[in-house]
């Protein structure tokens, strides 16, 4: 025998035990088949499945049973008139998209044998009303269960450590959740637009709240944020209009950009001492906002910070903060005065534009901070700016101080 027909008699004999090369069809379920480790993943349909869908636990295939232990990416994406899924207790993995689309599916099983669900699997699946996710599971992935709009109750176990970004984006029916305690990070937009979202209880054990994690849920109305958590990302609260409290814990150090943006119905704050920290348009548009509490750890404020805050009456600079960033206190029209600490070397553009009720400024540095362009038009037309009594000329011949050099007078002697 000839080494050609040798190895084509040895493929011969390996191809039953070889993975099939494509997509094998067997009671109506499409599978990928690995016939030497007897495993069996579902796959797409390319006509799309219909209707209620039990998968069995195994499948036979020319004479090996296989188990049926995933189901694969995309399998049923696009499914838009699959009705019912059964899952069997062989599965152990739900693929990326594996779901993905499947807008009249109102219900689904996940046993407990399964440990990973793979980003998106349930997205879009409009028409879903109820899941629960067995303990099995330890990661709820990015964007699992995004805009499942008709989602109102997910039970996530104690077993779930962290829920990924996105994972309950668009859910705008959720009205409640309890995050468990074993839960120690919540990713960037996971309940983004939940807008029916009246209560969320965050657990000890969480240390971290990502960018945009309840960007838009205008439904909530008080959040408590337990110790355990340090930093704020960027947007965390943004749009939270109905938002009417919020405990910010002393063990954070950072507050992120626009964290509160747009929080409208926001009326007090306090900032605990260990934040040295405040980003970029944190409370931007806070309409309701009326006392702010900021301790002298803060050393940084952001641009835009209080943008708009017109309900706020009085506010106090920290010792610690060197610079007043561009249009921090813009539009505060309801500030009627404002104490500027000795430290600070700059006032950015726009800092107090528009703030119509501020007739008294105090600045205690003695050398006139670095002043950019248009930092208190918009002010009332009795407004006075009192500076030492030994550099009152100073600040009248400043770059940007002489604009207002009518207003500029000695501090007052006690």
């Amino acid at each position: 025998m000839t080494m050609k027909k040798l190895l084509f008699l040895i493929l011969m004999l390996l191809l039953p035990l070889a993975a099939s090369a494509d997509a094998v069809e067997i009671d109506g379920i499409y599978y990928n088949l690995i016939l030497k480790g007897k495993v069996a993943e579902v796959t797409s349909n390319p006509n799309k499945y219909t209707g209620e869908i039990v998968i069995p636990e195994t499948v036979t295939y020319d004479g090996v049973t296989c188990n049926v232990t995933s189901i694969g990416r995309n399998a049923f994406g696009s499914c838009s008139l699959l009705t019912k899924i059964t899952i069997p207790y062989s599965v152990t993995n739900i693929g990326i998209s594996a779901f993905y689309g499947c807008t009249v599916l109102t219900s689904v099983t996940i046993p407990n044998s399964v440990t990973i669900i793979g980003e998106s699997a349930f997205a879009n699946c409009s028409s879903l009303t109820s899941v629960i996710i067995p303990n099995s599971v330890t990661i709820i992935g990015e964007s699992v269960f995004a805009n499942c709009s008709n989602l109102t109750s997910v039970t996530i176990p104690n077993s779930v450590t962290s829920i990924g970004g996105g994972a309950f984006k668009g859910c705008s029916g959720l009205m409640s959740v309890t995050v468990p305690n074993s839960v120690i990070s919540i990713g960037k937009s996971a309940f983004s637009g939940c807008s029916g979202l009246v209560s969320i209880i965050i657990p000890n054990s969480v240390t971290s709240i990502g960018n945009s994690a309840f960007y838009g849920c205008s439904g909530l109305t008080s959040v408590s944020i337990p110790n355990s958590v340090t930093s704020l990302g960027n947007s965390a609260f943004s749009g939270c209009s109905g938002l009417i409290s919020i405990i910010i814990p002393n063990s954070m150090t950072s507050i992120g950009s626009s964290a509160f943006l747009e929080c409208s119905g926001l009326t007090s704050v306090a900032i605990p001492n260990s934040v040295t920290s405040i980003g970029n348009n944190v409370f931007r548009n806070c309409f309701g906002l009326m006392s702010v509490a900021i301790p002298n750890s803060v050393t940084s404020i952001g641009n835009d910070a209080f943008q708009n805050c017109y309900r706020l009456t009085s506010i106090t600079i920290p010792d610690g903060v060197t610079i007043i960033n561009e249009g921090t206190f813009k539009g505060c029209s309801g500030l009627t005065s404002i104490d500027i600490p000795n430290g600070v070397t700059s006032i950015d553009n726009y800092a107090f534009y528009g703030c119509s009720g501020l007739t008294s400024v105090t600045v205690e540095a003695m050398t006139p901070p670095t002043l950019g362009s248009d930092v208190f038009n918009g002010n009332a037309s009795g407004r006075k700016i009192y500076v030492p009594n030994a550099s009152v000329d100073t600040y009248k011949a400043a770059s940007g101080w002489s604009t207002y050099a009518s207003y500029i007078e000695a501090i007052p002697s006690a």
